[in-house]
């Protein structure tokens, strides 16, 4: 839709008070949502029982609960709160080099369950978002998303002594409103001007500039933007995006009407007598889990924990709490170091999360290496070594038995010689190694009882045998044949990529494990030692277990 913008701001101002009429949530009635979030909450506290830092299964299951006012015991912010701490505590304060957003979400869980996000294990997860430069990495979402982050406890904005140019709120609100295409909302990659919009992106960005709509050029863009997400609304009440229609831009949409002060049955999002609400819930099962797409068969996690933010943003309005991101009213505290435990639900009981045991690692040619951080994170946790003299030569091949010593270490699995292979005699020392990696799956001879140790491992070879190592932390590594095309079919030599090892390569992949801006998958060439420490960081990283 084309909106004219030589309205004048006056007159969009009116048009946008006008349209802010008082909560009212009449087509569901306060207690159907009540209902509704107590039931998705209890699905919630069963399909998560220790929650990890990660964006499912993690801090928005986490925040949902929160702000949905359901009782929970103590003991599950205050074992999350402990995972948090050991995580911070094991990376430096380094949530990602580039992905911002990773501060953002961490520090929106963490107010929501009383903590304070300046001070966790000794680090302060605002400074990052005080280098402007770093923030704007991610494109839209990093400023969208550091404003939501920074407004939900009124933080002042962080001084980053590092940033080449410190931000203020003021230029992530500007970023955000130079970035609003023509027809009146936002993309993740528009700069502004043509294009077409995306409702995930355009809610989202709403509901960052929700607290800034004393100025006129906010208001101004807020109306386009509404205007925009209600010619865009589907005929049952719902949202496409990316060519199908889902329920997380069914969520997003509510949480910025919500955060507007907005009725999520507002006039403007009735398509047919279909509200937003309406939509909500035809996706919604019995058991309070929600599905993905409405042909989904069973339940999503992601789709289910943005089901419950979503049903707290709405019953917050109806009931005229503060708004689901504005945490001025939070009574949740949490006690440090009160327990829990690293890693998925479904891990290996034999598969542990390994400590710090040579804080400070490093080799003297890593130094601004793009794998440096995977390199040094290994090396700290005794995972890999260097080659001698104090070097890691990053960009040498690994050997067969190179690979089962560090994937074997990187699980935390004792090493056991279990003299399956004829060419690995006992007294070598990768035969423990071999032996375990061997026993837990994660590799496997050449044949005729076989191992060839001293072989150079391929790039499709790691990827399966790092696929088996994911299996083991708790992983789902299952893809279909139709998953499998999806993932690798964007790149020019899929083909080449062998049969055998096609579900490995698309797992890594679609698990960012593999760097999916590769042009080329390359899987007969040897993998460099850099690019195996990466994987298993990523990996681990995955699994939450670094």
């Amino acid at each position: 839709m084309k909106i004219n913008r030589k309205l004048s701001p006056l007159l969009l101002a009116l048009c946008l008070a006008l349209s802010l009429p008082a909560p009212a949530l009449a087509a569901v009635s306060g207690s159907e949502l009540e209902a509704a979030v107590s039931g998705s909450a209890e699905y919630m506290l069963g399909a998560v029982e220790e929650p990890q830092v990660g964006s499912t299964g993690g801090e928005w299951a986490v925040l949902g609960l929160a702000r949905s006012g359901h009782s929970v015991p103590q003991e599950y912010w205050d074992g999350y709160y402990a995972v948090v701490e050991e995580y911070i505590e094991a990376g430096r304060g380094v949530l990602h080099e580039t992905k911002y957003t990773e501060y953002s979400r961490l520090i929106l869980a963490l107010t929501a369950i009383g903590a304070d996000p300046q001070d966790v294990a000794g680090y302060d997860l605002l400074t990052p978002l005080g280098d402007f430069d770093r923030t704007l990495r991610q494109g839209l979402n990093g400023p969208i998303w550091a404003l939501i982050a920074l407004d939900s406890g009124g933080y002042d904005m962080p001084t980053d002594p590092e940033a080449v140019t410190q931000a203020t709120r003021q230029m992530y609100i500007d970023e955000i409103l130079s970035r609003q295409l023509n027809d009146g909302g936002w993309s993740l990659t528009g700069e502004g001007g043509g294009g077409s919009a995306d409702p995930d992106v355009t809610a989202m960005a709403l509901q960052a500039l929700a607290k800034y709509q004393s100025q006129t050029a906010v208001r101004t863009a807020t109306e386009e933007a509404l205007a925009c997400l209600s010619a865009m609304q589907d005929a049952d009440g719902g949202y496409s995006s990316w060519g199908s229609a889902n329920f997380e831009s069914v969520v997003q949409v509510m949480v910025a009407l919500c955060e507007l002060g907005l009725d999520p049955e507002d006039s403007r999002f009735v398509k047919n007598g279909n509200t937003l609400l309406d939509n909500l819930f035809s996706f919604r099962n019995a058991d309070g889990s929600f599905l993905h797409t409405a042909s989904g068969a069973g339940s999503s996690q992601m789709a289910s924990e943005q089901g419950l933010c979503g049903l707290a943003a709405a019953l917050r309005l109806a009931e005229g709490q503060s708004s689901f991101y504005r945490m001025d009213d939070v009574a949740i505290t949490v006690s440090a170091n009160a327990g829990g435990s690293a890693g998925l639900p479904g891990r290996h009981e034999q598969v542990k999360q390994l400590s710090v045991t040579v804080p400070g690692a490093t080799f003297g040619d890593v130094s601004a290496h793009p794998n440096q951080a995977a390199i040094e994170a290994l090396a700290a946790r005794g995972v890999i070594d260097g080659m001698g003299d104090g070097l890691f030569v990053p960009d040498g091949t690994m050997t067969r038995a190179q690979f089962a010593a560090i994937v074997t270490r990187s699980l935390g699995l004792e090493a056991e010689d279990t003299g399956v292979f004829t060419d690995v005699a006992s007294g070598q020392w990768y035969a423990g190694y071999i032996g375990t990696a061997h026993k837990y799956g994660i590799v496997n001879g050449v044949g005729g009882g076989l191992f060839a140790p001293e072989g150079t491992i391929t790039r499709e070879e790691a990827a399966v045998m790092v696929a088996r190592a994911a299996a083991l932390c708790g992983m789902d590594t299952g893809l279909d044949a139709q998953e499998v095309l999806n993932t690798l079919a964007q790149f020019t030599d899929y083909i080449t990529v062998a049969d055998w090892a096609r579900e490995g390569m698309a797992f890594c992949y679609g698990e960012d494990i593999l760097d999916q801006r590769d042009l080329n998958t390359e899987p007969l060439r040897p993998i460099l030692r850099c690019e195996i420490a990466q994987m298993l960081f990523n990996m681990l990283d995955a699994a939450r277990l670094i």
